[in-house]
């Protein structure tokens, strides 16, 4: 069975059909989804949605939303840590970390968010899921300043070789998703190919980062607008590139990358 380790199934994109998109995730064998949170607005939100579904998540405020948080946005994650700290389903602080790419975000802004939400989840005992986005350097520093023990996910891994073995020896899982399934991804897809096989875990990250089969160039979305939505049913067929890269059954690497799953989030229920 398999286990999608990031799946933002609170997304508007999901509003209309929510109830069919988990049960297609079942019947594809898709046995657990991680829902983490984007911003102190959606906290709750995440925890019914897992709740509900019996699914699990992780609360914490998203890189590309600190510019819009409130002051007292940081206490509410502190608070809900607090509040919701025996529960379960509760796996994560996340989705954390630094987002280098997009402007217009202010460095010191996203680095006071990461640095402050990596302090609560060591206070919390949680491990962390970590986005990597043209910031390993930086997002590793804060880990070793904090002295961060609890490890987690480098989701959506885009670093270096060598990055990727810094998050390794600190004692975080690699997460790899539709980005795979693109032949010209060459760096990710070496990585993935290349770290050790108790490095690597499965995502979608859906609505986002949407396999190839679902991709639509620059002229398709110009003529035909919006881009096809990824949903978690998807996981197993992205997974099949991971098998290839690996010379792994597929059925192999279903169990490889859950065990791997359940060692970064420790909280994540076994299957019976």
């Amino acid at each position: 069975m398999w286990i999608d380790t990031h799946c933002h199934l609170d997304a508007a994109e999901f509003d209309a059909d929510r109830e069919a998109v988990v049960a297609r995730a079942r019947a594809a064998g898709v046995s657990q989804i991680v829902i983490p949170a984007v911003d102190a607005r959606n906290l709750g939100r995440v925890r019914e949605l897992a709740h509900e579904h019996d699914l699990t998540y992780a609360l914490g405020i998203h890189p590309l939303c600190v510019m819009g948080a409130k002051p007292g946005d940081l206490r509410c994650v502190a608070e809900a840590l607090e509040q919701h700290g025996g529960d379960g389903r509760l796996v994560a602080v996340g989705e954390i970390g630094l987002d280098h790419f997009v402007a217009g975000i202010d460095a010191d802004t996203q680095q006071h968010f990461y640095v402050e939400q990596l302090k609560l989840a060591k206070r919390a005992g949680l491990p962390v899921l970590l986005l990597v986005r043209r910031s390993a350097d930086l997002l590793l520093a804060g880990l070793r300043r904090v002295g961060f023990p609890h490890g987690g996910i480098a989701h959506a891994f885009n670093g270096s070789e060598q990055q990727a073995q810094a998050f390794i020896a600190l004692g975080f899982k690699l997460g790899f998703g539709g980005t795979l399934t693109f032949e010209r991804s060459l760096q990710i897809r070496r990585i993935a190919a290349g770290v050790p096989d108790t490095a690597l875990v499965m995502e979608t990250d859906a609505p986002d980062i949407p396999p190839r089969w679902l991709y639509k160039t620059a002229v398709q979305r110009e003529t035909s607008p919006g881009q096809a939505r990824n949903e978690s049913s998807e996981l197993p067929r992205i997974a099949e590139s991971l098998a290839g890269m690996r010379g792994w059954t597929l059925a192999q690497t279903a169990a490889i990358t859950s065990a791997n799953a359940r060692v970064a989030l420790p909280r994540l229920p076994r299957q019976p």
